[in-house]
């Protein structure tokens, strides 16, 4: 059995000329994770350097949003760190993208103006004479305003023969109201009741409305056709700068997280200090580039886990990093979305790996559906079909459509219908005697055998249950020793007091069963030693552990705790391997569904037949296939992570640089 990867712990000393390379190389390479618990904080009280990629990068980002460039995309960054010549160009592209918004910005408000204006003017398109002209009448006062539409009928009738009131415009909210000289105060005090404000004639509407209507609208024509032309001058500026402009931001977004880590270090005037975990078969190589580019200015010190105080005192957990190839390595992620394996543990991946594909298959049993799992992981890993984060499972769907096809095949299922997988059945079977299809009939039927084949199915992913619960168990056991915990790994419930008593369990179960034998003294001599053992070990666990007082809670509450525990153990064994039996009803579920999809296609014609097949067959694949996948998780994680995940560890998260993480 595997266990995690080796780490080491590095002690960095790096001088202040040095340390934005180093910083580079470390996020570049993925390998190095700075150590958790130490603060960051500088030696001496001194300021931080301002972080100047950070404002470059955020202004670039102004500038592609206002050009309309779609963005990079998200992930880990290979670009090399903003350089001078970065800066300059980044600062005439941001100078010149600034000239071109300030055109574009002026020109439309230009044209909000003259649509403004040329609004304004429309309500005074019924008069015929100049505006200039209203200005100065000897014997008649003029007012020109808004009103409240409601209030307009009520203005008519108050003035009544003072004063003549005239709508401007469509909307009747503009009004001209003409009075005698005589009559302006009168006049003036109506208005002022029914909420007139009064408007001031523009200065540059000179002439009659119509032709100024026509000299505006001309205005507003032209502005829109330069501003056509600016629009024309950005986009060609877009598609001539667009990949300059996505680099820079790439470099500038790795500048400002380096700049970032710098300002977060410990440090003095002249040297940077840095601490981080490794994995120990990356040390030498890592610990060479790093002389190489300090051209041997780096003073480097490299510590055991058990040399390194804060790991002996246990403020510090070692970073757990797991080592694979693609196909497990696809597995992880549903490892540590329960929690990381202590450090120096056993690897339990490969056998989540194993598990998950083979109970996913008995559960999903169909060859034309598993083929559509298979070829669409084959597809993602590929990278002919892109599916953002999820291409990085296409080993998982790999496995589990293998194992669905396998078991497709079995099962005689292809798409719901076990029409088309006659002749193959009927081949396999004839090479071992009579002919039949399937080589095995999971969908019940008359047939008096199909009780007994169903009931087989439920022994056979009990067994699986078993199978699993017990390797579970196993490496329970071996961490515990590793962990130099010789009483936890051969006391308790999850212990070899604890496995004993569960494979005696079943051993006496298939005797009584299979072959009739009846219980004798020294098998209830076995169950009540082992089961007593798995109830009732905590003060055994605590003398070999050297844990002092054996009782740690007094005599009352050991009985109390065993009486419950005893319980427990045996509750949770039954329930551990009777869980499985979930495997087997989704397997009977899937057939019966597939059936169901059958006969209703053949009811319903050759085209709607086709319709019913597709769907009913997509539907199956997509939410039957996500349920069965929630049940297997669910089987991984309380049944088999159970049995050994009572302590969990810390991820190793090395820094990499990703784009836009500031």
């Amino acid at each position: 059995m595997a266990r995690t990867t080796e780490m080491r712990l590095i002690e960095l000393m790096v001088l202040k000329q040095d340390v934005l390379n180093v910083i580079e190389y470390l996020g570049k390479t993925g390998k190095f994770q700075f150590q958790s618990n130490k603060k960051s904080s500088s030696i001496e009280s001194e300021e931080k350097s301002e972080n100047i990629d950070a404002e470059f990068f955020d202004n670039l980002q102004k500038v592609r949003n206002f050009l309309g460039i779609d963005d990079r995309e998200s992930g880990v960054l290979s670009c090399e760190r903003a350089s001078d010549e970065d800066r300059n160009a980044a600062s005439k592209l941001i100078s010149l993208v600034s000239d071109i918004e300030k055109r574009v910005s002026d020109k439309i408000d230009d044209i909000k103006r003259i649509s403004d204006s040329y609004k304004e003017a429309q309500a005074f398109s019924n008069l015929q004479v100049p505006y200039s002209h209203l200005e100065h009448l000897s014997f008649i006062s003029i007012k020109i305003g808004r009103i409240p539409k409601d209030n307009l009928e009520g203005l008519k009738n108050s003035v009544g023969k003072h004063a003549v009131i005239i709508s401007l415009g469509d909307d009747s909210s503009r009004i001209m109201a003409v009075s005698s000289k005589k009559s302006r105060f009168m006049l003036d005090t109506e208005l002022k009741k029914y909420g007139f404000v009064n408007m001031e004639i523009p200065e540059d509407f000179n002439g009659i409305p119509e032709e100024l209507l026509k000299n505006i609208e001309n205005e507003k024509n032209e502005s829109e056709k330069a501003l056509e032309k600016l629009n024309e001058e950005k986009a060609n500026f877009a598609e001539t700068h667009k990949d300059e402009i996505l680099k820079l931001l790439g470099s500038f977004s790795m500048g400002m997280q380096v700049r970032k880590i710098e300002n977060r270090l410990e440090s003095t005037s002249l040297v940077y200090r840095m601490t981080g975990w490794i994995p120990a078969a990356d040390s030498r190589s890592f610990m060479k580039e790093l002389d190489d580019l300090t051209e041997g200015r780096v003073a480097i010190r490299e510590y055991l886990p058990l040399e390194v105080p804060s790991v002996l005192s246990g403020e510090e957990q070692v970073p757990v990093k797991l080592n694979h190839g693609k196909f497990v390595s696809a597995f992880e992620r549903m490892i540590f979305s329960y929690g990381s394996p202590l450090y120096g543990s056993i690897d339990p991946t490969p056998f989540v790996a194993v598990f998950f594909s083979i109970l996913f298959g008995i559960m999903f049993g169909d060859f034309g559906q598993g083929l559509v799992f298979l070829i669409a992981g084959i597809l993602m890993a590929l990278n002919v079909v892109k599916v953002g984060s999820w291409n990085k499972f296409a080993p998982v769907f790999i496995a589990i459509g293998t194992t669905s096809s396998i078991m497709g095949l079995v099962t005689g299922e292809f798409f719901g219908t076990e029409k088309l997988l006659v002749p193959f059945a009927e081949f396999v079977t004839g090479l071992f005697g009579t002919p039949r299809a399937p080589i095995l009939k999971v969908m019940p039927s008359a047939d008096p055998n199909s009780v007994l084949v169903i009931f087989g199915i439920f022994a056979v992913t009990i067994g699986l249950g078993v199978i699993i619960n017990s390797v579970g168990l196993i490496v329970n056991v071996i961490n515990k020793f590793l962990q130099k915990k010789a009483g936890s790994a051969i006391f308790g419930k999850t212990g070899i007091a604890g496995i004993l008593f569960y494979w005696y369990i079943l051993v006496f179960a298939l005797r009584i069963a299979v072959f009739h034998h009846g219980p004798v003294l020294y098998d209830w001599i076995v169950i009540g030693i082992t089961l007593f053992f798995a109830a009732f070990g905590e003060p055994f666990e605590r003398i070999f552990d050297g844990h002092r007082p054996v009782l740690e809670n007094g005599f009352g509450a050991f009985v109390i705790g065993g009486a419950v525990e005893l319980i427990e153990v045996v509750s949770s064994y039954l329930s551990g391997s009777l869980s499985f039996v979930r495997v087997g009803a989704f397997a009977l579920a899937h057939a019966v569904l597939g059936f169901i999809i059958e006969m209703m296609s053949e009811k319903c014609g050759p085209i709607g037949g086709l319709a019913v097949l597709i769907a009913g067959n997509a539907i199956v694949v997509v939410l039957e296939g996500m349920i069965v996948a929630i049940q297997v998780i669910r089987l991984q994680y309380y049944e088999f992570f159970s049995k050994f995940f009572n302590e969990t560890g810390t991820e190793f998260k090395p820094l990499q640089f990703h784009y836009g993480n500031k």
